[in-house]
């Protein structure tokens, strides 16, 4: 059962009123599943959005910030938790540990720094969590055909890229990571090594 979901997403809110309505729409549903929102704890953009819809209306909210963001006053002082960490890395590793599973909102280059190192870690085995990529109004429908190209070009095995839930309906991508079952692909290292794939 996911308890908690750490969502990525912009720290700005786009040039179309449909990313901030479908932030509210995914805190609206955290809160009527009473899951927990990690994220990176600003006070801007998506990640403000998604925030003040759930601490208004009751919703547990963990933020986790490196010490430079905070003193760059972007920093969401209201939350239920705030982890003050060190550098980007550290922000990831306690995101992860604090969280059930992951989405992505639109973004930019954090967004996709933090949505590609958890791929990357459940890819390696480090973890095994849902990793959902909400595609509204069409924001990754190139990125999505990128990962399906690495897959025909043999540079990305097809069970690691099922490994990323993709959908633009967040009742339906929440339902995906519920039942997230992930296909092992077991020594695929070795066999890597071997020449074998």
């Amino acid at each position: 059962m996911i308890r908690s979901i750490c969502v990525f997403c912009g720290s700005g809110t786009g040039n179309d009123p449909v990313y901030k309505e479908r932030a509210r729409r995914l805190a609206e549903l955290f809160l009527q599943k009473r899951i927990v929102l990690v994220y990176g704890g600003a006070n801007v953009g998506l990640m403000k959005v998604l925030a003040d819809t759930m601490l208004e209306n009751g919703g547990k909210v963990i933020g986790v910030m490196p010490r430079l963001l905070v003193e760059r006053e972007v920093a969401h002082y209201h939350l239920t938790e705030m982890h003050i960490v060190e550098d980007m890395q550290e922000r990831k590793a306690l995101m992860s540990d604090l969280a059930n599973g992951f989405i992505a909102l639109p973004g930019g280059y954090g967004t996709m720094d933090e949505l590609f190192e958890i791929l990357a870690w459940n890819q390696l085995g480090m973890i095994h969590k849902p990793v959902g990529l909400l595609n509204i109004n069409g924001y990754y429908d190139l990125l999505i055909r990128m990962l399906d190209r690495m897959v025909d070009e043999k540079f990305l095995r097809p069970e690691h890229r099922a490994r990323l839930i993709t959908g633009d309906d967040e009742i339906e991508m929440l339902e995906s990571m519920e039942n997230y079952n992930p296909v092992m692909a077991e020594k695929w290292i070795e066999r890597l090594k071997e020449g074998k794939i």
